[in-house]
């Protein structure tokens, strides 16, 4: 996931040679974003018109009080009032607008509030898919169109947004999914904040006990993955999400962001771990003054990283393919089926 937008030279004229235009949203628990895109007619590509993402924090406090605040209602219903114009912009049949909610939508008591709002705005009613789904997105989203791998077997995609984690294992299709509730928000939420402070990250590196808890969080969710997913058999590792192309531009060691840089990279297990460590153990200000990091990720990165450390030592695996083409991807081919299907 791209950290800065995105956008092709706007157009509002038809698409070419039988591709069909589609807008895709999707809303996590850190970040909603956009692709508009023309998908070819045999479903094998998509060509970016605009790819654009905001931090808004949907999750906020979710995992905590059960309920979308109002506040970070407000921030996503901002940034859909920008989408709606790039939607009509850009001449997308309002049928072929697809608008995924995850981890946050899913498990928030209030999340109606949520839907009737982003209807209002888009004149399209968010589905709140189930982490299967999300799982399935993903895996379309980050496999179609990469190289094939030469050694043959199943990839594992592991998607580590905001709110959960999603591990796929499979090759043409899926194979096996498990999704667990990890995100990169949620876990700063649980171990790495500060109830006494307004619930806000500390200043300072993370004390080690907090550490020590994050970390059997995500070791108790892994057990419960490889109760459906084969975490040793996959042949390779493809990350995806904003926590892992960070962690990527950071190996790189770019000045700033660059997604065409990022996208195909290769990161070692190695390299991943004494990122995580430096994250761990940096203050907020060290982490901030990194020009690749978003100021909206510089307090959940610590927890994303180590996330992608556990998969990569479960795994068995050296290295993480890194992907920019993800659930976001696959929810505009999904998107651009079922128009296809209704002609």
């Amino acid at each position: 996931m791209t950290d800065t937008p995105r956008s092709a030279a706007r157009s509002a004229a038809p698409p070419a040679d039988g591709a069909t235009r589609v807008a895709a949203v999707d809303c996590g628990t850190n970040s909603i974003r956009l692709l508009v895109a023309d998908v070819a007619a045999d479903g094998s590509r998509l060509a970016d018109l605009d790819r654009r993402m905001e931090i808004v924090r949907l999750g906020q406090g979710v995992d905590r009080t059960g309920r979308l605040a109002p506040e970070a209602l407000e921030r996503t219903f901002a940034a859909c009032r920008q989408y709606a114009e790039a939607v009509t912009a850009l001449g997308v049949d309002p049928a072929a607008v697809r608008f995924v909610a995850t981890s946050a939508s899913r498990d928030a008591e209030n999340r109606d509030e949520f839907t009737a709002g982003v209807r209002e705005l888009l004149g399209v009613t968010p589905e709140v898919i189930t982490g299967d789904e999300e799982a399935r997105l993903s895996f379309t989203g980050a496999t179609r169109g990469l190289p094939a791998d030469g050694r043959g077997g199943d990839s594992l995609v592991v998607d580590i947004g905001g709110g959960s984690t999603e591990c796929v294992l499979g090759a043409d299709t899926v194979r096996a999914a498990r999704s667990v509730d990890i995100g990169c928000v949620r876990l700063t939420e649980r171990h790495l904040t500060d109830p006494d402070a307004g619930g806000g990250v500390p200043a300072g590196p993370p004390a080690p006990e907090r550490v020590a808890a994050l970390r059997a969080d995500i070791e108790a969710a892994l057990d419960l993955v490889e109760e459906t997913v084969e975490l040793r058999s996959a042949r390779r590792l493809v990350g995806l999400a904003g926590s892992v192309t960070t962690v990527a531009a950071l190996a790189l060691g770019l000045e700033a962001y660059d997604s065409a840089a990022i996208h195909r990279s290769r990161v070692s297990l190695e390299q991943v771990r004494e990122i995580s460590e430096m994250l761990l153990t940096t203050t907020h200000a060290e982490r901030a003054a990194h020009p690749v990091i978003h100021p909206g990720r510089v307090d959940v990165l610590p927890a994303g990283a180590l996330v992608l450390l556990a998969v990569m030592e479960r795994a068995g695996v050296a290295e993480v393919l890194v992907s920019e083409h993800d659930i976001l991807d696959g929810i505009a081919y999904s998107a651009a089926e079922a128009v296809r299907a209704a002609r």
